[in-house]
């Protein structure tokens, strides 16, 4: 075996897929649970460049030219996503209609200054959206201004990763669900790789668990703290989402504890937010986002939630990806914290270029290793300064008047 790859969420996926299309098909990709189990089949479905890391912070950490290539990676990950999407014929409701930035604010010049920095330095062209126009769009008095990101698009996540998945698996890639790995060793220039149902052995072995530790390697699990996002759903709406949303584009605002939301092609509503470090039952899930979803649309209080849930993702201290080889040669690909779609799909290109190019190291992302995140304190300072910034946000609204 060439390549075994432990985690059957984006990360690993869009690995296993990216070797198989390089030639690289002697892989098995292992998932205790089922294809998308954990937050990449339970998220939002928002595909758009960038990271979880701001672009200003991005730049102070790597520096103008470095951050620049980290971000086109991630806007060659959306057309790669586009592309695979039409390629493989993977029915996932691909709706290839932008992102909106909303501004939950007066003041423009939180939007102004990010439109500046993306086009000098990125190269990304983000539309202004005047209040006029937005709530021509966006039925709703919490919004101000915004901006509209062109190259983006929104889709079904768990459909996606079943269909990267078959994708693979159509090139020769072995899919093993319901397969746990007990544990790795290193022997001689390869790996043993133990399961219940027998062992394998491969020259790489890959780790994308994301927020579901595996318990196989300490030094890559204790690097990430694992955070639920919540979702739901409601029932088909009709004609009443006109009322709400007059665009296709996905939206989500400019608070720190932000909403996120998209009309679906049924005409129901997806709705986002509250990134917790509970993981909530779905019941709780809907009393939360309804009364966030209200807040924004009252004009809904009618409208029934269908479906609710939440799944754990990763995020680490420095909130970039960790993406990388350890010594010993173990390749790891986490801590994508709720920006995942574009990120895991770059993730998963670089690492499948790097392994048959055979590189030691990667060096793209070296500035952001496996620090520690420190459980469970680091839980208690996750949740503090969420809350903080969301007392910020709240100060700052009513400020504004």
């Amino acid at each position: 075996m060439r390549v075994a790859i432990v985690g059957g969420g984006f990360a690993g996926l869009n690995t296993a897929l990216g070797l198989a299309e390089r030639g690289v098909t002697d892989v098995a990709l292992l998932e205790s649970q089922h294809i998308g189990f954990g937050a990449s089949g339970r998220n939002g479905g928002f595909v758009f460049a960038g990271y979880s890391l701001g672009e200003e912070s991005l730049i102070g950490r790597v520096g103008e030219q470095q951050a620049a290539r980290l971000y086109e990676r991630t806007v060659n990950a959306v057309n790669l996503i586009r592309q695979r999407v039409g390629q493989y014929g993977i029915d996932c409701d691909m709706v290839d209609k932008g992102v909106v930035w909303a501004n939950w604010f007066r003041d423009p010049d939180v939007l102004r200054r990010r439109q500046r920095l993306l086009e000098s330095t990125f190269n990304a062209q983000w539309h202004w959206l005047p209040a006029a126009d937005l709530s021509e769009w966006l039925r709703t008095r919490r919004y101000h201004d915004g901006l509209y990101e062109a190259n983006a698009l929104h889709l079904n996540p768990l459909a996606y990763a079943r269909g990267l998945a078959d994708a693979a698996a159509a090139r020769g890639v072995r899919i093993h669900e319901d397969t746990r790995v007990r544990s790795i060793r290193r022997d001689g220039t390869g790996w043993i790789v133990r399961t219940p149902e027998g062992e394998l052995r491969a020259e790489h072995v890959v780790l994308a668990c994301g927020g579901y530790l595996a318990g196989l390697r300490r030094s890559i699990d204790r690097a990430i703290l694992p955070i639920a996002t919540y979702v739901m759903v409601t029932e088909p709406l009709g004609d009443h989402l006109n009322d709400c949303i007059r665009t296709r584009a996905a939206v989500y605002d400019t608070r720190f504890a932000f909403d996120y939301y998209r009309p679906l092609n049924d005409t129901r509503l997806l709705w986002g937010g509250r990134i917790s470090v509970r993981d909530r039952s779905p019941a709780a899930v809907k009393k939360l986002l309804r009364r966030d979803m209200l807040h924004v649309y009252p004009q809904l209080a009618d409208a029934r939630i269908d479906y609710a849930w939440s799944g754990l993702m990763s995020y680490a201290r420095h909130q970039m990806p960790q993406v990388g080889r350890q010594p010993d040669g173990l390749w790891y690909a986490q801590a994508f914290g709720g920006h995942g779609l574009a990120p895991t799909c770059a993730a998963g290109e670089r690492l499948a270029q790097a392994i048959v190019d055979g590189e030691k190291v990667v060096d793209d992302h070296a500035a952001f290793g496996l620090e520690r995140a420190w459980r469970p304190m680091g839980y208690a300072g996750a949740q503090a300064t969420y809350w903080y910034e969301q007392s910020r946000d709240w100060l700052k609204r009513r400020l504004e008047g």
